[in-house]
């Protein structure tokens, strides 16, 4: 949440970052933004550039520490944004969305209570990357039925497909 007379943040969730070769510069500088908001953020990798990494990796890692702490939320970040955000919603519970401009992520938070953002560092600059992470942060999920309904069914659905698998 933004204290708005201020202008900084008050997080008390946990925040995790991570980003393949396409997404590793942005990544590292949105660390160095958030942490001068007072933002605790983790990193999960990669810690190093490698171009010969693969996005599924670090989405995978960050979609498990999102799981382990129901409350924490997450910013997956690749070329395209697509990668990460294909893997990152492959886990159950996990809502991510891939977003290019700051009413996309509003929406998002409100109506698909989305816990993960994901960023297309080849399609959008710095400041626009902060401004979504901003609006990602501050924006609260709208709490009536209808919206609740929807992500039940979500689930339900991974649910009905995990079942056809066995």
């Amino acid at each position: 949440m933004q204290n708005e007379s201020e202008g900084v943040y008050t997080f008390n969730m946990s925040l995790f970052i991570a980003a393949d070769h396409r997404g590793f510069e942005l990544k590292n500088k949105l660390i160095e933004y958030l942490q001068e908001q007072n933002i605790r953020v983790e990193d999960i990798g990669n810690y190093e550039y490698d171009p010969l990494d693969d996005n599924p990796d670090f989405a995978q890692r960050l979609a498990q520490a999102v799981l382990q702490k129901p409350d924490s939320k997450g910013i997956v970040i690749c070329g395209s944004g697509v990668g990460v955000c294909i893997a990152t919603n492959r886990f159950k519970g996990i809502r991510c969305a891939l977003s290019f401009k700051k009413e996309q992520v509003e929406h998002a938070r409100q109506n698909d209570h989305i816990n993960v953002l994901s960023i297309p560092s080849d399609y959008i600059d710095l400041e626009m990357a902060k401004q979504l992470v901003d609006v990602f942060l501050k924006t609260q999920p709208i709490e009536e039925e209808k919206y609740q309904r929807r992500i039940k069914k979500m689930d339900a659905t991974i649910d009905t497909l995990i079942k056809t698998m066995v």
